[in-house]
């Protein structure tokens, strides 16, 4: 029983960021950018279904099948992931790294907004927005200063 909750609520948290990356992707995005959106869905669908196929990332990424088949491809040929058409897609380790790295700094910059007192769905749409496009020294240093947020609850409670 408990852990058909706990996957339920991890398919749950899947489904969410697919729509978030959905809704973020709508904006103009820069190659990079793109190409992390492209990783991350990838990534998730795999971590919610278990394959990731061109339908269901044009879906997620409001784009046609034909620019996901040439997405895929660029991606394959950066090293990305292995895909063949009519056949599967999969995470290279380079790509893994890439979409996990991502999906880390989804989770720090969601865990600071929060802190801040913004609600989830806004905190997440912000972060959407601004993910792909901030230095890894500065995930770093926020993610420092989280730990020691974390490990001083006064200067919180005063801050609300």
């Amino acid at each position: 029983m408990i852990s058909c909750i706990i996957i339920k609520n991890m398919k749950e948290k899947h489904a969410e960021r697919l729509e978030s990356i959905k809704e973020a992707h709508k904006s103009t995005k820069t190659d990079s950018s793109r190409i992390e959106d492209y990783l991350e869905v990838i990534s998730e669908l795999v971590e919610l279904k278990g394959y990731a196929n061109t339908i269901d990332i044009s879906r997620y990424l409001t784009v046609s099948a034909p620019s996901v088949t040439k997405m895929l491809q660029k991606l394959a040929e950066g090293g990305y992931l292995e895909y063949e058409k009519y056949r599967g897609i999969s995470l290279t380790p380079k790509g893994s790294s890439l979409a996990d790295a991502v999906r880390q700094k989804h989770g720090i910059l969601l865990e600071f907004f929060k802190m801040l007192g913004i609600n989830h769905e806004i905190a997440n749409q912000d972060v959407e927005g601004i993910e792909h496009h901030l230095n890894p020294q500065t995930i770093k240093q926020l993610r420092k200063f989280i730990a020691f947020l974390k490990s001083n609850p006064k200067i919180l409670e005063n801050f609300e």
